[in-house]
């Protein structure tokens, strides 16, 4: 017992020792660390510098995608619209935000669509085949995003900015300028979009009424009418296909 108890120490203390030779001899390798560098050269050449000033405005670009997504495109009101429906079913956060913000993002892609084909073929595909320059490609993308928003906005809105721009009166939509319809284009799309939930909201408001007098009749006047009246208000929801309704109208008033 005593010689087989002995030969299994050695063996532990040669494994730990071939061990400890194994790291060392890994830790004594050179190890190689890359030099990174970043360096800064005198443009020799105008192309260079145009390239330069491209970088920067796409870098521009990408950084204002989020602002542009939301506000030159159909998501404002979908998603103002939507966010009224959730407040006059009293369902708290029922769908989630995720789900609201998801759904708004792929009706307005499913909207955008035809304008985003009429950019592709008129300006992506001519600049990327050299058959246009950059500033003709940015115009001719230009053209149909404008068109949408004109046929949103709303004369009084675009009249307000012209005014408070100074600038001349314009003969055509050709004469005014994108930062003019920008800002109109939204107050449009915010009215369109408060004037649609105003319309959501009413039946919703009709049955908190019924339920709320219901239950004052009744003298229960410490039971919520939001508890009583939220299944209601589902069911009615349910009954009447609300999601393809509401989906229907906010692609068709486009």
């Amino acid at each position: 017992m005593k010689s087989g108890k002995f030969k299994r120490i050695l063996i532990t203390i040669a494994v730990m020792t071939l061990c400890m030779f194994s790291f060392s001899a890994i830790y004594a390798a050179p190890v190689e660390i890359p030099n990174i560098g970043i360096s800064v050269t005198p443009a020799k050449a105008p192309k260079d510098v145009a390239a330069t000033i491209q970088i920067l405005l796409l870098l521009t670009v990408l950084t204002l995608a989020p602002a542009i997504l939301m506000l030159m495109t159909s998501f404002t009101r979908i998603v103002i619209v939507l966010s009224f429906l959730r407040q006059a079913l009293g369902s708290q956060q029922i769908p989630p935000n995720q789900i609201v913000i998801g759904l708004a993002l792929f009706m307005t892609f499913f909207i955008m669509k035809p304008v985003g084909q009429e950019i592709y073929d008129k300006a992506w595909l001519p600049y990327n085949d050299s058959k246009i320059t950059l500033e003709k490609g940015i115009d001719e993308a230009l053209k149909p995003v404008r068109k949408f928003m004109f046929k949103q906005t709303r004369e009084k809105d675009l009249a307000l900015f012209i005014f408070l721009s100074k600038s001349a009166r314009p003969k055509n939509q050709n004469d005014v300028p994108t930062t003019v319809l920008i800002p109109a284009f939204i107050i449009s799309e915010l009215k369109t979009a408060f004037t649609v939930g105003f319309l959501i909201y009413v039946p919703f408001l009709i049955i908190d009424m019924v339920v709320a007098s219901v239950l004052m009749s009744m003298g229960m006047m410490m039971l919520p009418p939001v508890m009583i009246s939220l299944p209601f208000k589902i069911l009615l929801f349910i009954l009447v296909d609300g999601w393809h309704l509401i989906a229907r109208a906010l692609i068709v008033s486009f």
